[in-house]
């Protein structure tokens, strides 16, 4: 049996065309403290709109959940939560916050680090506050990532030079997991592996989720490093405040400029290029819908 003439590409056309806020190809955003904007580029390091979400106040860290992006504004105290489109949602959806930096969203719920607080927040994405001081006790906290099972956080402590790991619900496992770093400031997690920019001493650290360390040393050379993102064997790093790189998860060099040109880059998130099973399974059931709709009943193959 064959798939009858292109019936494949309209299938696929129909589904990018029925849902234009998704992401259907890899995608970098990046905070710039210096113009105060969001920027959206290809993971292959072309433009997608730069800038893309402007106006900010001191943007530090940037999350992504489906076609929502949420954004820490440093010197507001604020939250604000935009479509990956960069429509403006709600500038202030969350504020009366100490200088947020690193954020994360798990389901339903928003975490955020509050630097001069100390402390770690927990709101709902649509901006309630769950628990103002989920985790406290921190100095100078920067970053934060969550377990791919998403039970458990880790929190760059900057001021001590650690990195602290704690439950989903704010109970400390070990609060001093890595320690001896140089300036942690963000950490990416994938599987079993964790990743960490010392600003200090210009590295990227390979540590796993039990405090290991693979490399502390894995990438080196840097200055100014901030945010660090991983997606698949591919690290991306925001060095000296105008570049991203992109290398892999072992250490090799793939283009150091990646992307170039920014102001004050910050924060890191990667939206992953859905794999072709999901775009399939979209077409599959918008066509399913449509022909049903029409009450049709040629079959799909000849």
């Amino acid at each position: 049996m064959q798939f009858k003439g292109n019936l494949l590409a309209v299938c696929i056309a129909a589904a990018l065309s029925a849902m234009p806020g998704t992401v259907w190809a890899g995608q970098v955003y990046e905070t710039n403290t210096g113009d105060e904007t969001v920027g959206a580029y290809t993971t292959s390091g072309a433009t997608v709109s730069a800038p893309l979400v402007s106006g900010l106040s001191l943007s530090e860290f940037v999350a992504v959940s489906g076609t929502d992006l949420y954004v820490t504004n440093y010197a507001s105290g604020t939250i604000g939560k935009y479509t990956t489109s960069g429509a403006t949602v709600n500038a202030s959806l969350v504020s009366g916050l100490s200088n947020p930096l690193g954020l994360l969203v798990s389901g339903t719920d928003l975490l955020v680090v509050n630097n001069h607080g100390g402390r770690i927040g927990q709101y709902t994405t649509a901006g309630a506050t769950v628990n103002a001081s989920l985790i406290t006790g921190f100095s100078y906290a920067y970053g934060i990532a969550l377990s791919d099972d998403g039970l458990n956080l880790f929190v760059t402590n900057y001021g001590a030079g650690t990195i602290g790991e704690y439950t989903i619900g704010g109970a400390t496992v070990n609060a001093s997991l890595i320690t001896g770093l140089s300036g942690p400031v963000a950490v990416a997690v994938s599987g079993t592996d964790l990743y960490v920019s010392n600003y200090g001493d210009g590295t990227v650290g390979h540590y796993t989720t039990s405090g290991a360390t693979l490399n502390p040393s894995l990438l080196s050379g840097f200055s100014g490093l901030r945010g660090i993102a991983v997606s698949g064997t591919d690290l991306f790093v925001a060095n000296n405040g105008d570049t991203i790189g992109l290398y892999t998860t072992s250490g090799a060099t793939l283009n150091p400029l990646l992307i170039t040109g920014l102001n004050g880059v910050d924060g890191i998130a990667v939206v992953p290029e859905p794999s072709t099973a999901a775009l399939l399974a979209s077409a599959a059931v918008l066509l399913l819908a449509a022909r049903r709709s029409k009450g049709r009943s040629r079959p799909l193959y000849s």
